[in-house]
């Protein structure tokens, strides 16, 4: 039986279609273009064949580039404005008050961003806490030290908690902790994946009631 809902932010609690990702994306790689002293395309080539080995373009370019300069960096890649395209969806409000579950976000990007997008979607009031990437000493999903830290501040087992992203590598590192994850695959890009999928939040109330009634004694 579920006692925890998490969630990932971007491409999550808004539809990818929206385009604010590919945004993200493209400031990460000019801003690597500018860190590294690379043309925009090399950057972003660089950028692609290094990530595998990371969670984050931030943890990389820190562990291989010394890179230091934090804030700067999540200014540039999150500035205010950015979540305009947004706005209030009254359908995920609904949703999130149907689950019967306590709720937090679990977000690689920093506190101010995801403040911003819930405040955007109106539906801020609707999560207990934002576990963000400062949270995580700037290293977080997929390692399992962020996952750990994540589910004790939330006070449950990593079996009692179900939680919801977008990117395979962050599902199974929650998955491989022991706990419960979901991929949203809303463009249905991860079929050849084994990882659990949906293709819309939508989905979870009836795995929630699912689940719920599969833990009652019969």
């Amino acid at each position: 039986m579920f006692r925890y809902l998490l969630l990932d932010l971007d491409n999550t609690l808004y539809s990818e279609t929206l385009g604010l990702e590919r945004e993200v994306l493209r400031r990460m790689n000019e801003y690597v273009a500018r860190l590294l002293g690379l043309d925009f395309e090399e950057a972003a080539e660089l950028r692609r064949s290094r990530m595998p080995a990371y969670g984050t373009t931030l943890e990389w370019i820190m562990a291989e580039h010394a890179f230091r300069e934090v804030e700067d960096y999540f200014a540039y890649v999150h500035p205010e404005g950015e979540e305009a395209p947004l706005s209030a969806d009254p359908e995920l409000a609904r949703l999130l008050d149907a689950i019967p579950l306590p709720k937090a976000i679990f977000t690689n990007a920093p506190r101010e961003h995801a403040e911003r997008v819930l405040d955007r979607l109106c539906v801020a009031d609707r999560f207990e806490a934002i576990y963000d990437i400062r949270f995580n000493g700037l290293k977080g999903k997929p390692h399992a030290d962020a996952v750990i830290r994540v589910l004790a501040a939330c006070g449950v087992g990593a079996a009692e908690t179900l939680f919801v992203d977008d990117v395979p590598k962050y599902v199974k590192g929650f998955i491989d902790c022991g706990g419960r994850g979901l991929l949203l695959d809303e463009l249905d890009r991860h079929g050849a994946l084994s990882l659990p999928r949906i293709k819309s939040l939508s989905e979870l109330l009836g795995i929630v009631a699912a689940e719920d009634a599969a833990a009652v004694p019969r």
